[in-house]
């Protein structure tokens, strides 16, 4: 059956009803307001109606001779041609078991007889916007995910031409590591029998050199690695030395002592060089540097710890906010001292559970009072006190760690919410999030260490709410939609964090059963900054709406962005103003306080 519609692009109603009276009478009224009326007088009429002609919407009658009003939905429902079109049960029976029947065969909506017209183009009109912004939402998603699979594809392709790429001198005729190790060698060599010598290395890392891949291509890129050593080559001495590390770093080597004085200048002059645009196949394109500088003496007695420190000054530029140099400092080999050291104190902090919870309330806009709270780990080292998550946690992603870190948050929160609900401080109905890392997520043992926490804590699966961000779920679509549907199954809350700040998640926003919608503080910090069109936040309202999700705002700092967030229809928050995170007696004595917002 071809899908078509009704004459004159009219809204097609299908009224079905045994009682040619009540047939007549609704026809006559929707005739009169601008729709297509058809009539059925029973079930059978009504299923040859249907495969005749799609119409945009059923009134259906329950009792009827042969097949009642349920069998028929149930039929449209099972029919995957015709299950998308709204079915509204019109009866006289009134009992809730009956309306409850009628929305389990499929209904979309239940009106009892006598009817009044205004209610009848009420709902009609409702499940008709409904069905429009449902169609108008699969197009855009549709549209996206055709957008998301050709990027996809770009950047697959991109990336097999960069596995592809020979990180090795033929392509710019320099020098390669091992040859430029050798050269070295020779400098350290001399500065160990003239301690006055010094030799100077400045390693160079493009800053933009992945997007002129991913934009142009494989080829380009390494027609614009060769320009970059060509140029680079105009500035050096007959002693010098320029070699390629590999991908898009390069080192000069400045053997002249004097050069070493005014290397500062050098960097300079490095820098300026790439003021002026490449042309690459007719295309105009610039691209920057950040460079990292050593200047060595006898102090030094090994190439690599040469480079080591050259790439620490590099990445210090970068984090200055690139197209710089850096001279490097010895406190720079200290801090990546210290950076291991934090690493050895995470692994043993784990071993030792060094880590406490805070908890921040989540708020009910409607009634302000505290429907949730979020869990946030902290770190009591024992010599340095308590460690910002801001510097620990991404230590953690980084080695792997955040993993038992995460199932000792878990663990921990699920044990401290069931404590109060045993000591009845909190209601029932209080539920707990904690936050699940891209490095958690991707875990195939995820839904096992879960479910073993609940039953090992007896909390009820849905006072638990896991908050995955959009980034940790884009990074396999597929792979997250089998989990979140895993934890659904299990009646576990879903929540999507930082919602907005990615860039493809609403093409599969309809395959994720997600709860809850969080709001980006960032979107909820610009509502004072644009308040005439206050964002993206109404936009990301509108969605969670129109998919049946909720929404909470974080990072509400103001009374205006809360009160912006109520006009919005927003259904929770949690910030600042409400409270920062708390330790768990203080958290309870806040709840016990009912305070109002």
């Amino acid at each position: 059956m071809t899908e078509q519609h009704s004459p004159l692009s009219r809204v097609d109603v299908l009224v079905v009803d045994d009682t040619p009276e009540n047939i007549r009478l609704l026809s006559s009224m929707l005739t009169r307001e601008g729709f297509y009326v058809r009539k059925a007088l029973n079930g059978q009429m009504a299923l040859t109606a249907v495969d005749t002609l799609l119409p945009d919407l059923i009134l259906l009658d329950i009792m009827m001779p042969d097949m009642d009003g349920y069998m028929v939905c149930q039929r449209l429902k099972a029919n995957p041609k015709t299950q998308e079109v709204p079915v509204i049960f019109l009866s006289a029976l009134g009992d809730a078991l009956d309306k409850v029947k009628a929305f389990q065969s499929g209904g979309a909506d239940y009106i009892t007889k006598p009817f009044q017209i205004e209610e009848v183009l009420a709902r009609i009109n409702h499940h008709l916007a409904l069905k429009a912004a449902t169609q108008e939402i699969r197009q855009l998603n549709a549209y996206l995910e055709q957008r998301v699979q050709e990027r996809t594809q770009q950047l697959e392709l991109a990336h097999a031409q960069l596995l592809k790429m020979a990180l090795s001198d033929p392509l710019t005729g320099l020098l390669n590591r091992a040859a430029l190790v050798e050269r070295l060698e020779l400098s350290l060599h001399r500065a160990a029998m003239d301690a006055s010598y010094q030799f100077g290395v400045l390693l160079l890392d493009c800053d933009r050199f992945k997007i002129i891949n991913d934009s142009l291509g494989h080829e380009s890129g390494d027609q614009l690695l060769i320009e970059i050593s060509q140029r680079l080559q105009q500035l050096l001495q007959p002693s010098d030395v320029l070699a390629r590390l590999g991908g898009d770093e390069f080192v000069i080597l400045l053997t002249d002592a004097n050069q070493v004085k005014d290397i500062n200048e050098f960097s300079n002059l490095v820098l300026e060089i790439f003021s002026e645009p490449f042309f690459l196949q007719t295309q105009q394109v610039f691209i920057n540097v950040s460079i990292g500088v050593v200047i060595c003496d006898s102090k030094y007695d090994k190439p690599e710890h040469i480079l080591r420190d050259a790439d620490t000054a590099m990445y210090h530029a970068k984090a200055s906010g690139k197209a710089q140099s850096c001279l490097f400092e010895r406190t720079m080999h200290d801090s990546a001292l210290r950076f291991l050291q934090l690493e050895n104190d995470l692994r043993r902090a784990i071993q030792e559970q060094e880590f406490v919870l805070h908890y921040q309330p989540i708020i009910c806009l409607k009634t302000s009072q505290i429907v949730s709270v979020e869990a946030l780990v902290r770190w009591k080292h024992p010599m340095r006190g308590v460690i910002s998550p801001s510097e620990f946690i991404p230590l953690a992603e980084e080695t792997g760690l955040i993993q038992p870190i995460g199932l000792l948050v878990l663990r921990q929160a699920c044990q401290q919410l069931k404590q109060w609900q045993t000591q009845n401080l909190v209601s029932p109905d209080l539920s707990i999030s904690v936050n699940l890392s891209a490095h958690q997520f991707i875990q195939l043992d995820l839904t096992k260490h879960v479910y073993t926490i609940l039953a090992e804590t007896q909390l009820a699966p849905h006072c638990l709410k896991l908050e995955i961000t959009e980034s940790a779920i884009m990074r396999n679509p597929h792979l997250a939609a089998n989990i979140l549907h895993h934890f659904r199954q299990q009646d576990i809350q879903l929540s999507m964090d930082d919602f907005g700040t990615g860039y493809s998640s609403l093409s599969y926003l309809h395959s994720f059963p997600m709860d809850n919608l969080k709001i980006d503080r960032s979107f909820v910090q610009s509502l004072h900054e644009m308040p005439s069109t206050q964002g993206l936040v109404p936009i990301i309202v509108a969605i969670a709406k129109t998919m049946k999700m909720k929404v909470t705002a974080e990072g509400i700092e103001t009374a205006e962005q809360l009160a912006q967030l109520r006009s919005l229809n927003c259904d929770f928050g949690q910030g600042f103003l409400f409270a920062r995170p708390l330790e768990p007696e203080q958290i309870i004595e806040l709840i016990a306080q009912n305070p109002q917002w």
